[in-house]
């Protein structure tokens, strides 16, 4: 409860006394007596007795009134002169918050301010202030295209990595979080650990003792908290233990597991990978010492996958090929392969159509699964998967009697006998016998990746095969072609006749050569 001084000092300053103004102002900053200390009612007070030309407002405000507190303000740009004064006065904290004020001042930009800011972030940063370190490296940019080496720059030279660094080192969080992120970009395990290593440190001794308690729920909650800086700094710190082979394991796994709660995609594969043991081929690390918990990483390899982690899936599918493990099902294998190849994995791919294609006997189509998935596979540079597609499909090449057919075809012709037209165009197009140009069934023999010829319901001498679209050329030749034959029937009993027909009504139209 005010005193009756300080009844007297607030019925003062309502009534526009500077001295009073500033006395109350000054009993609001410190606190004392029946006032509480209020730094934003300080500089209320404060500022209206600056006003009113009173230095030592000024001063105090330069002194003690951060700048987070002008940033809560309505104007806080407002407040710039009075920094500015107290700096030019030799009051060292006030021009950094002068600096931080004017710098971001992106509205209407002065100049001169500007200049004045800089040369007193230079000041106080060379004076030893980590924050006007930090600061002037942000205005100056740091580089993101630095090399390793430009982290360990000598303490004289002036570059906003060295900035950074002497922030860093003087405890500015920022600054640290900032030189770990070049460091992990330019691939420095070393490096990166040097400046991540504390940070990660402090996040984790923070959730000791919830580990401790073995509190999953509180664990998430208190994770999910975390700001996205910190959750990534956690996950890279993780994996830079891993890389570089650190004996620190618990710590790699707390550092995963945080990061892990708070929803990190990345985190949670590492962590699901680490809890089995394995790589992401499936195989045994070989520097994961202990047994594998499979139950608790179908957990996390789980979340993973449901956040779009491929590799998660085949990892799912890795594990529940397990012999050792309990719960092995080659059915939740093959569908966890599966969701693995349709999310582009490689080898979950190639996996996939090396299966179809050993089982080719017991499904027909079983070949057109192969190609499909060993096509993908192929796209993404696997040379097994060129190879075995080879075996199991041959490319589009232009058939020599097709292309000498159509060149004796003329536009009457064409508009005569528009299906065998296509048929020769067809041929021409993907190397078909006569026989199979004249009898596919195009509504059936299209499978999108490739054209499926089947004839031996007619011609039981001919063998079925595959041919490759590779091109997309070729998927717009086969579509135009197609729709010339939609809503046709393409058997015996269609418009265009039987087998005999059909090479009857060819011979006529190009000759028997």
């Amino acid at each position: 409860m005010a005193t009756r001084e300080e009844l007297a000092m607030i019925r003062g300053a309502r009534a526009g006394d500077a001295a009073a103004q500033l006395k109350l102002g000054t009993r609001y900053l410190f606190g004392g007596g029946g006032l509480p200390q209020s730094l934003a009612t300080a500089l209320h007070w404060l500022e209206r007795a600056a006003h009113q030309d009173e230095s030592e407002a000024w001063m105090l405000i330069g002194s003690h009134i951060p700048v987070e507190t002008v940033r809560l303000t309505a104007k806080p740009q407002s407040y710039l002169t009075w920094y500015e004064r107290a700096f030019d006065a030799g009051v060292l904290p006030a021009g950094l918050v002068f600096a931080s004020l004017a710098l971001e001042d992106a509205i209407a930009p002065d100049a001169v301010l500007r200049d004045k800011a800089v040369q007193a972030l230079q000041t106080m940063a060379q004076a030893g202030i980590a924050d006007a370190q930090w600061l002037l490296a942000q205005q100056a940019g740091i580089d993101a295209s630095s090399t390793a080496s430009a982290l360990t720059v000598e303490e004289s030279s002036e570059t906003p990595l060295a900035w950074a660094g002497r922030a860093a080192d003087g405890g500015v969080a920022q600054a640290q979080q900032a030189l770990a992120e070049h460091a992990w970009a330019a691939s420095d395990w070393a490096g990166f650990l040097h400046r991540a290593l504390p940070l990660a440190r402090s996040l984790v001794d923070g959730i000791a003792h919830i580990v401790a308690a073995d509190a999953p729920d509180v664990l998430k909650a208190q994770a999910q908290r975390l700001a996205a800086t910190d959750i990534i700094l956690l996950a890279h710190t993780g994996q830079a233990l891993s890389n570089t082979g650190h004996s620190d394991v618990v710590l790699m796994q707390r550092c995963w597991e945080l990061a892990a709660y708070a929803g990190d995609r990345t985190a949670q594969l590492a962590l699901g990978l680490w809890l089995a043991r394995i790589n992401g081929e499936g195989v045994r690390a070989a520097a994961a010492p202990g047994s594998a918990h499979y139950r608790k990483a179908i957990i996390w390899l789980t979340r993973a996958g449901e956040q779009g982690s491929a590799e998660a899936w085949f990892a799912l599918s890795r594990i529940y090929l397990k012999a050792e493990f309990s719960q092995r099902s080659l059915v939740e294998a093959r569908r966890y392969l599966e969701h693995a190849a349709e999310m582009g994995h490689c080898s979950a791919q190639l996996e996939c159509g090396a299966s179809a294609w050993r089982s080719r006997r017991e499904d027909v189509s079983n070949d057109v699964r192969a190609a499909y998935w060993l096509q993908k596979a192929a796209a993404q540079g696997s040379r097994e998967a060129l190879l075995l597609l080879t075996k199991v499909a041959m490319p589009a090449t232009p058939a020599a009697w097709a292309v000498a057919a159509q060149n004796q075809l003329t536009r009457d012709m064409i508009a005569a006998h528009p299906f065998l037209a296509a048929r020769i165009e067809l041929a021409a197009l993907f190397g078909l016998s006569r026989a199979e140009a004249l009898l596919i069934d195009l509504n059936l023999a299209d499978c999108g990746h490739c054209l499926q010829v089947d004839i031996r319901a007619q011609n039981a001498r001919s063998k079925r095969r595959l041919i490759l679209l590779q091109t997309g050329e070729e998927l717009q030749a086969l579509h135009r072609i197609k729709r010339i034959f939609e809503d046709v029937d393409c058997g015996p009993t269609g418009p265009e006749g039987n087998y005999r027909q059909r090479q009857y009504r060819f011979k006529a139209l190009v000759g028997d050569d």
